[in-house]
């Protein structure tokens, strides 16, 4: 059986980051109001987004840190994931909003004060881009974070667009460009989340991680000279670093435990190098009269 260790991330660089969208999302809810701005205010509302999925990232991060304990075996793997499932799903949420808010304005499109929209555009552009290099470093292996990530960076974006909306305004008094913006975010929060919903869900319902070839996988198994077949296949995600595999390995001969385990350990390096698994269980046997189907239930 092998393991290997869980990768914290920077807690001081989260509560700055928490802090900053505090702040954000405070002035552009107050600025939105006064300007009668609705792309304004769903920058707002994507900001407060980011509040919640930074604070969830973070606790969620410290609870998957927890040790296993006799009633949680598998500790708090899973909170990480759930998290970046709920941060995906609310993005997701928000954009159906912005959308219904969009067409009302569209259909009764009122004034907006360009200036404010401006203003508080670029201060969002400003903290958010701050936002996204205080976290961009855990991102790239903590799906948890890179929900967080994904946040701040289409709020980066979606406040060039607010800033761009806000000049076109105050140009050309074309208020419809207002609500215009919304739809725009809308459509970009629900392709950014898109994926991280999907991959979230695959792994609490334990499908076979996409980069493990199974066929792969099983010959590699095979190839031991020893091993006569593997059967009744497992592999999943605990998290989104950690694929676990449990089988059952058929061997040629009767071999002593020693042996066996010999084998095992020599396995367990080649699956953890070339499929990137982090712990691993096997059943050993031989000449057992049971299913020698590769994967349990299979046809």
């Amino acid at each position: 059986m092998s393991e290997h260790h869980h990768h914290n991330v920077s807690g001081k660089n989260l509560f700055i980051t928490i802090a900053l969208n505090i702040v954000i999302t405070i002035a552009q809810i107050f600025g939105g109001i006064i300007s009668g701005s609705l792309a304004l205010l769903s920058d707002a509302m994507h900001n407060f987004s980011d509040v919640l999925a930074l604070f969830i990232a973070y606790f969620a991060n410290k609870l998957a840190s927890r040790p296993n304990s006799k009633d949680k075996t598998f500790g708090f793997k899973r909170a990480e994931i759930l998290a970046a499932l709920f941060n995906a799903s609310a993005l997701i949420g928000i954009a159906i909003f912005l959308v219904v808010e969009a067409v009302d304005k569209f259909m009764f499109p009122k004034p907006v004060n360009s200036l404010w929209v401006i203003g508080l555009g670029l201060l969002s552009i400003i903290l958010n881009a701050a936002s996204v290099l205080l976290i961009k470093d855990d991102a790239h292996d903590n799906m948890n974070i890179k929900a967080a990530y994904l946040h701040l960076l289409s709020d980066v974006l979606t406040s060039v667009a607010v800033v761009v909306g806000g000049i076109l305004i105050y140009l050309y008094q074309i208020y419809w460009v207002d609500p215009l913006i919304s739809i725009i975010i809308a459509f970009y929060l629900v392709w950014a989340s898109y994926d991280l919903v999907k991959e979230s869900s695959a792994i609490l319902m334990q499908f076979t991680p996409k980069e493990v070839n199974l066929d792969e996988l099983i010959k590699t198994i095979e190839n031991e000279p020893l091993i006569k077949n593997v059967h009744h296949i497992h592999i999943w995600k605990l998290s989104d670093r950690q694929i676990h595999l449990e089988a059952h390995l058929d061997f040629n001969e009767d071999l002593p435990i020693s042996k066996t385990n010999e084998i095992i350990d020599n396995l367990e390096d080649k699956l953890h190098d070339k499929f990137q698994i982090e712990h691993t269980t096997f059943q050993c046997e031989y000449d057992r009269d049971d299913k020698k189907d590769k994967i349990v239930g299979e046809k």
